[in-house]
């Protein structure tokens, strides 16, 4: 089975990437890391960055998942192709674009663009956000499912994620101790539907959501507690009508709480 490490960032087509590069600066709060041939490279915590736009489809959308080694990444596309899945190797030009060692995509079978990478760099300073939103870290992505239960086998089964909770038919998978990593929310159309960065606590997230309300951003939910990872959040809506959250306070689920928990269901 495949051993997700982390994830490591999401890459998103928009039609405005001045808009987009300002709205992920001026309003979300991460720190641009250089602008690159129709990229703009934003990043939150000490790697490389953690989310792109770049010139393209704004239904155009891919998340990263680091492994652990090369050796890994090889078994990983063996393993995928074994399942009938088409497998995509980077090439040395893709690889640089990611600033990656080595990465290979594929679709779930939703069709989400998925990449998994291998030795995603890492900059070697401190991120300094051009706002203080008091973020503390790339967290997790929500993803577009056709079919739950087909995709949360696929997700479990082959990517070696575990159940945390439901909502109604929605799986929240976990990865590591995070109570989730991945979400996948029923629908009719591939793609990601929102993007999480946490922040160190409620007071930052009020403080954004008079921010936001001042600037006039659309609030989608919150803020509020969710009762499945109980982490205090705000959704609100940015570039192309993408869906970003803050959330602080997350559930972590620990190695020996592991073999007695079972996942619970919510309405």
């Amino acid at each position: 089975m495949i051993d997700l490490m982390d994830i490591s960032y999401v890459r998103l087509g928009t039609r405005d990437l001045p808009g987009a590069e300002r709205f992920a600066r001026d309003v979300l709060g991460l720190e641009l890391a250089r602008r690159e041939a129709g990229h703009s490279y934003l990043r939150s915590d000490s790697r490389d960055h953690t989310l792109v736009y770049f010139e393209g489809d704004p239904a155009d959308h891919t998340v990263g998942f680091e492994l652990g080694s090369a050796a890994e990444l090889e078994a990983a596309a063996a393993q995928l192709s074994n399942h009938g899945i088409p497998v995509h190797a980077g090439s040395t030009e893709e690889c640089e674009q990611r600033h990656v060692r080595a990465f290979i995509g594929f679709r779930d079978p939703t069709g989400n663009a998925i990449e998994l990478v291998y030795a995603h760099h890492h900059c070697g300073r401190r991120y300094f956000p051009s706002r203080d939103a008091g973020i503390t870290g790339f967290s997790h992505v929500g993803l577009c499912t056709t079919d739950a239960a087909r995709d949360e086998r696929f997700w479990t089964e082959v990517l070696g994620a575990r159940v945390s909770d439901r909502i109604g038919d929605a799986p929240l998978l976990r990865i590591d101790e995070v109570h989730h990593k991945i979400a996948l929310f029923p629908t009719t159309r591939s793609g990601v539907q929102h993007i999480n960065h946490q922040v160190e606590g409620i007071d930052d997230i009020m403080r954004s959501w008079y921010m936001l309300q001042k600037l006039g951003v659309p609030i989608a939910f919150g803020p509020g507690r969710h009762p499945t990872s109980g982490a205090m959040f705000l959704y609100f809506r940015g570039p192309d009508d993408m869906i970003y959250e803050y959330s602080s306070g997350v559930r972590l689920i620990t190695a020996e709480q592991e073999a007695d928990y079972r996942p619970r269901q919510f309405p």
